[in-house]
């Protein structure tokens, strides 16, 4: 089997930040390490503002910054956990980042360091420092320009240098050895004449030290530097370096700086705090300050004077930080694994709620992801993910669907609407008050009343009330246009009075119509057109012109001049014909051809539209079977380029803009509604979760602020449309942190088991909670013991009658502090029941069992409750209780055993897969003749499994530790029975994050019409925060993607000359291949982010066109 793999939403947590002058000399950078991307921010009296991002093939394990003498703009040093480096800079002119070196410093023969890779930079830009492997010190020197005798040894032939090396340009890179083996912390130390390095390390007998070395470059060796600390406490995790010498390092009861003479201060605290990370702020003539973040999310302000004792302020409660990043003026970034990311400003004022800080920003961060569901809750054939996201008091479920949805606000039941238009009461009035709806042979308007309602009005303004409208808007001077098929009306609106009346000649007809507030373009059967203009308080006709067929559709839509400024005025009309099939730009007020762009022989355009989205000007054309062609319109000569072709549906489509925001952005009316927005000079496409629209206009209004009206066969909507983004993300706040989750139809809950911190140095409390699946509320909640721990829930029938109750079946174990491992366990059984008066629905516990171990995964499975436990993997069947007072009993059936530790459980039909910490996939039958379980087959590779799904009978797929995704295979047909008990490496692929979990189901709501190129089965969620699909692939697709693949990678460049094939290359207990059976679809889909000239080159060695591959692709990302 073949499969797609793509990341839906990118990893979001944030590992390290680091501040530089990276973009530009004056400006103040923010680059993050977003695990397998760099997002660079640029800080604006605003907030921050994204400059840049770049996918790295590799993931991310050093990040920092430094600035060699010579340079004005600092250069990046990104280092990736396949012990790859290079050295990046910003080019300002093409806005994009260079690579200025690279290299790889993988060794044949070592063990990587256990506490993760370090990447220390000395602050006189002297070297950089790497500890990758145990017991190994890697030194890369920089060109300092410093001139330095020493004696050379002649190895071959002389170097002949025209010119001395750039400063700052790296040097050939060394190895110290190290004796101390696990590495806690290090950093460079200011102030002396060589480099200094400080370790935190501890010994075999868990005893922490901190030591200094002294680095000579000359002779590539080290030595002590004199200064050593033995026995620190076993709470100290950080040690950072002071620009005025010495380094300082903290206690949970006590922070202790040391001078650059080792002169030894303290300073007890009076709290207790695990501090995590800090951040450098600024030394003057008297002081040097430090932000500090701890494992309770407290920051708090650490002040060192040169002289005295120091100071430790807490400043308020922040999002737990991995890291902290003090950018200027009192704005600090927070980095979070755990929670969203933030912004914050520190206040001189103390407020009692928030301390010192105001929160300017929050970013978005789904990590980590320990467990997901997939849901329609409204029933629309849209699946909705929701997953547990964060940790301790940043806990949060997300609600995560694609697409955008729009909250409904006013019903109005009207068939055969043709057309709908807001009308403002003066042409300077803020607020749209009036509602002009037409059907085939009459007009209706509707207005709002005092008391902020819609009523119908019998007449208004001098409107032709019996004719259908084809167009009308407010047009400057306060006057008003209506346009039917009979006459042109142009109408003051403070009188209601009609001011003139074009009438088409010999009785002709009026087919199609554009205002705008200072020009009308009618067209005319025969392809005439006619022309008007606002002269002199007049709408006067200005020019005429007959093109070769009849005119399908037109615009003569404002193009922005600025971001914040729509002009009135269009200089130039577009227009679409029927039988050639083309779109044609005539200029105003002549009407002379400029351009004229063929659609092929496809349907006629029905709908065509000029705007402006972001910086940059398009021209969109709505064909009658849902497809869309996009071109960039050059205003200056009324150039169309960069043809691209989209599949949006299968019916007509109307285009017509709104506003949100201050942005435009462009609404596509069909069967399958699309927002199209701008997004880094791309056209992003987004599908809006309502079935069908046939009209939509903007509708801003006191009563429905910045509001859509939508119209379908059934009748009118009034809402509000949500920010609009590929993936909408609701969050809701738990202040706990959620394990699991299941939903149950049947009583329209969620279930899910929390963790919750009751106290510093307190044992976490565990919680079962009950939540209504539409307002999100609590319902119910259930304590467990103390040390007992939720593992696992499912919700399950042990009926297969359609009427049978549902039950939430919880697993748990219990985790005292002199267990090392968990030697005992629960399986509750909970009903959900009308029972409590706060309530309308309340949990009850009917049955509980106690079992031998923790019991990590539970499953329904053919009317019986499956478990794995420690182990084993056991099967219950359930008694129900007799009445409301009464309890049921669990019974155990059958057992197997002989794993190192069943993790993960997956059913299909009579199959079970278990998946083991270590032992990788097994598959079992259950025999229910026998009442026992057989195993037909296993891995006999060695893979330490994180999540497992079935794909289907004979195919399983599962996520390691290691960030791979892994597919297995039965054997069946194998001749020899050895063979067939073996489950087969069917395909691999390494996905740099670890999977959490799958779960079937998908995000699309729709796929294109035909044959789909990939159909999504299974999503997933990471440790990072990511969300990825994968989907199924037909032999004849994959070849096909494979060699664009192949193209793609040959003809883009890559950050760092990190190749894409060596990051997905599976390297897995003793034994590496090259990615199989996968697609990777973030290298697809990077089609559409590559230059025209780069596109070009893949289209030719395809053996395509840009516009089909270019629709191929974005067909492929509709799959999530």
């Amino acid at each position: 089997m073949y499969n797609y793999i793509v990341t839906a939403h990118k990893p979001s947590s944030v590992y390290d930040a680091v501040k530089g002058n990276f973009t530009a000399p004056t400006e103040t950078n923010l680059i993050l390490n977003k695990s397998t991307r760099i997002e660079i921010w640029t800080l604006t009296p605003e907030g921050l503002k994204k400059v840049i991002e770049a996918p790295i093939h590799g993931k991310i394990s050093v990040i920092q910054i430094y600035k060699p003498k010579n340079r004005d703009t600092d250069l990046l040093f990104v280092a990736t956990e396949s012990f790859n480096f290079c050295v990046l800079s910003f080019d300002p002119t093409r806005r994009r980042i260079i690579t200025e070196a690279y290299g790889d410093l993988h060794e044949r023969v070592g063990r990587p360091a256990e506490k993760g890779q370090f990447g220390v930079i000395d602050p006189m830009c002297r070297m950089i420092g790497l500890h990758w492997y145990q017991g190994l010190f890697k030194v890369i020197p920089m060109e300092t320009g410093v001139a330095v005798k020493r004696k050379l040894v002649v190895r071959s032939a002389a170097i002949v240098r025209k010119s001395p090396p750039e400063i700052g340009t790296l040097k050939e890179a060394f190895d110290l050895r190290l004796e101390e083996l696990q590495i806690i912390s290090m950093t460079f130390l200011y102030g002396f004449p060589s480099p200094v390095l400080a370790i935190l390390y501890f010994d075999g007998q868990d005893n922490r030290h901190i030591k200094t070395y002294n680095i000579n470059l000359l002779d590539r060796d080290w030595h002590e530097a004199g200064f050593k600390i033995d026995n620190v406490s076993k709470s100290v995790e950080l040690i950072i370096a002071v620009p005025r010498g010495g380094l300082v390092y903290f206690e949970e009861e006590q922070i202790v700086y040391y001078d650059l003479h080792w002169s030894r201060r303290t300073l007890l605290l009076k709290r207790t705090t695990p501090v995590k990370t800090a951040s450098f702020i600024e030394e003057n003539a008297t002081e040097t300050k430090f932000l500090v973040g701890d494992n309770y999310g407290q920051l708090s302000l650490l002040v060192i004077p040169h002289s005295g004792e120091m100071d430790f302020e807490l400043l308020g409660k922040v999002s737990f930080p991995k890291c902290i990043v003090y950018l200027d003026n009192g704005y600090v970034f927070i980095g979070s694994h755990f929670g969203d990311s933030q912004l914050i400003h520190l206040t001189p004022d103390y407020n009692s709620g928030s301390g010192y800080i105001k929160i300017v920003e929050n970013y978005l961060n789904l990590a980590p992801i320990s467990d997901l569901i997939v849901v329609d809750l409204d029933k629309q054939g849209q699946g909705q993910i929701i997953t547990c996201s964060g940790g301790f008091e940043d806990g949060t479920l997300r609600i995560i669907r694609n697409g955008v949805g729009i909250a409904e606000q006013a019903v109005l039941e009207m068939h055969g609407i043709r057309g709908v238009w807001a009308l403002r009461p003066s042409f300077d009035s803020l607020y749209d008050e009036i509602l002009v709806i037409t059907f085939i042979n009459e007009t209706r308007v509707l207005t709002m009343t005092e008391g902020e309602e819609m009523q119908e009005v019998e007449s208004f303004a001098c409107f032709a009330m019996d004719k259908m409208t084809l167009a009308t808007g407010n047009m400057m001077q306060n006057m008003l246009v209506q346009v039917t098929e009979a006459s042109v009306r142009y109408i003051n609106q403070d009188e209601s009075k009609l001011v003139t009346e074009w009438n088409p000649p010999d009785n002709s007809k009026i087919t199609v119509a554009s205002v705008n507030p200072s020009q009308v373009v009618i067209a005319l059967g025969g392809g005439v057109i006619v022309y008007f203009e606002v002269k002199d308080g007049q709408l006067v006709e200005t020019s005429k012109t007959k093109l070769d067929y009849d005119i399908a559709c037109l615009t003569i839509h404002p193009l922005r001049e600025t971001k914040t400024t729509l002009s009135n005025t269009s200089s130039v009309l577009a227009v679409g014909l029927w039988t050639d099939n083309s779109v044609r730009i005539l200029s105003l007020p002549s009407l002379s051809l400029v351009t004229r762009e063929h659609l092929g022989n496809e349907t006629i355009p029905r709908s065509v539209l000029l705007v402006t989205l972001g910086k940059m000007h398009y021209l969109l054309v709505a064909l009658g079977d849902g497809t869309l062609y996009n071109f960039v319109f050059h205003k200056s000569d009324s150039r169309l380029t960069d043809r691209k072709k989209f599949s949006l549906g299968t019916q007509p489509i109307a285009l017509s803009t709104f506003m949100t925001n201050g942005s435009s952005y462009v609404f596509c009316a069909s069967d399958r509604p699309t927002v199209i927005y701008a997004n880094d000079k791309k056209l992003m496409y987004s599908n809006v979760n309502v079935k069908e629209v046939n009209f939509m206009c903007p509708f801003n209004s006191a009563s429905f602020p910045n509001s859509l009206v939508i119209t379908s066969e059934d009748g009118l909507k009034i809402g509000s449309i949500d920010e609009i983004q590929k993936l909408h993300i609701k969050t809701l706040r738990l202040n706990e942190m959620p394990r699991r989750i299941a939903y149950q139809e049947s009583s329209h809950t969620f279930g899910i088991l929390t963790m919750g911190i009751i106290g510093l140095g307190l044992e976490p409390q565990h919680h079962l909670r009950l939540m209504d699946d539409k307002t999100f509320g609590i319902l119910d909640s259930f304590t467990f013991d103390v040390y007992e721990m939720v593992e696992s829930i499912t919700s399950l029938k042990f009926s297969s009658a359609e009427d049978a109750p549902e039950y939430y079946a919880i697993g748990t174990g219990y985790a005292p502090p002199d267990e090392e491992h968990p030697r005992k366990g629960r399986i509750l059984i909970f009903c959900v029941e009308n029972k409590t008066e706060k309530f309308d629905r309340g949990l009850r516990c009917v049955a509980i069992e106690t079992v031998n171990g923790t019991v990590p995964s539970l499953l329904g499975f053919n009317d019986m409750l499956l478990a794995s436990i420690n182990s084993t993997v056991a099967l219950f069947s359930f008694t129900p209780p007799n009445d409301s007072t009464s309890q049921g009993a669990l019974t155990k059936l059958t057992t197997h055993s002989g794993y190192t530790l069943a993790l993960y459980l997956a059913t299909r039909g009579d199959f079970i897969v278990v998946g083991d910490m270590i032992k990788s996939f097994s598959l079992l039958i259950y025999k229910h003749d026998e009442k026992k379980f057989e195993e037909i087959a296993k891995d006999y590779n060695s893979n330490w499994l994180t999540a497992v799904e079935t794909i289907d009978d004979e195919e399983f797929i599962g996520g390691d530790a290691s960030g791979h995704v892994i597919t297995v295979r039965t054997n069946n047909d194998a001749p020899d029975e050895e063979d067939r008990a073996r489950l087969e490496e069917e395909g691999g692929i390494h996905f740099g994050d670890m999977v959490n979990k799958f779960k079937h189901g998908s995000l699309a709501m729709h796929l294109p019409e035909g044959e789909p190129p990939a159909i999504p089965m299974l999503v997933f969620g990471s440790l990072s925060g990511a969300i990825g699909v994968v989907a199924s692939l037909t032999e004849e697709k994959f070849k096909y993607l494979q060699k664009l693949e192949d193209c793609i990678r040959r003809t883009t460049p890559t950050i760092g000359n990190l190749r894409q094939k060596d990051w997905r290359r599976c390297e897995m207990d003793r034994r590496t291949f090259e990615y199989k059976n996968f697609i990777d679809g973030d290298l697809i889909e990077s089609f559409i982010d590559c230059t025209r000239k780069q596109q070009n080159a893949i289209a030719a060695e395809m053996g395509a066109s840009v516009e089909e591959l270019g629709k191929f692709v974005d067909e492929l990302t509709r799959i999530h």
